[in-house]
């Protein structure tokens, strides 16, 4: 658990007027299920707080980072959900551009005043196998983080809708591990 103030001195607990922004790609889109069923939907019925769905399928981190400005100035979020690092996994991208991206988009938000929650991806090839960058960069910058949900949902063929992304029930899974996640670091 996360007990420490955030360093722009305010609570990390979320006010049920604070927005939270899921941004990613189409893990966090929700491709292979309908937009009720996306993670982010579910996750604002199981937090009660507005979780505003930000994710583009296709995207790479780098066209995330550029993005990522805009959106938090549109929607002033006080907490990002960040799943990230699919596409530049399954397109050869290599992991050091993840991993730096990742690392800008969450200094992006933290100078923001900005929280931040950081979702593993596993390796698309093989998914019981995780990139080791997302828990450095989660103790990098002391955020929380889930390592396994989403291996663990891509791992079980009972879970996707296709072979890289999950269905209601998977995207379900996921959106009931980040509100744990949520619940047990004083967020909600």
């Amino acid at each position: 658990m996360h007990e420490k103030k955030d360093d722009c001195g305010g609570p990390l607990f979320l006010a049920e007027d604070s927005v939270i922004l899921a941004f990613g790609d189409s893990l966090t889109f929700g491709t292979g299920a309908t937009t009720e069923q996306s993670y982010p939907a579910q996750l604002e019925r199981l937090v009660s707080r507005r979780v505003v769905n930000a994710g583009v399928p296709g995207e790479d981190t780098e066209s995330g980072l550029a993005r990522l400005a805009l959106v938090l100035d549109e929607f002033r979020p006080s907490l990002v959900i960040l799943c990230h690092g699919a596409n530049d996994l399954n397109q050869g991208l290599g992991e050091l551009q993840a991993s730096e991206n990742i690392r800008e988009m969450i200094r992006i938000a933290l100078q923001r005043c900005v929280q931040m929650v950081l979702i593993g991806i596993p390796y698309p090839t093989h998914f019981t196998s995780k990139p080791p960058f997302y828990a450095k960069i989660a103790v990098e910058f002391d955020i929380p983080f889930d390592r396994d949900t989403v291996a663990d949902v891509l791992a079980d063929p009972s879970m996707k809708s296709d072979s890289l992304h999950p269905n209601a029930r998977g995207y379900g899974r996921i959106a009931k591990a980040i509100a744990d996640l949520l619940r047990s670091d004083g967020f909600v």
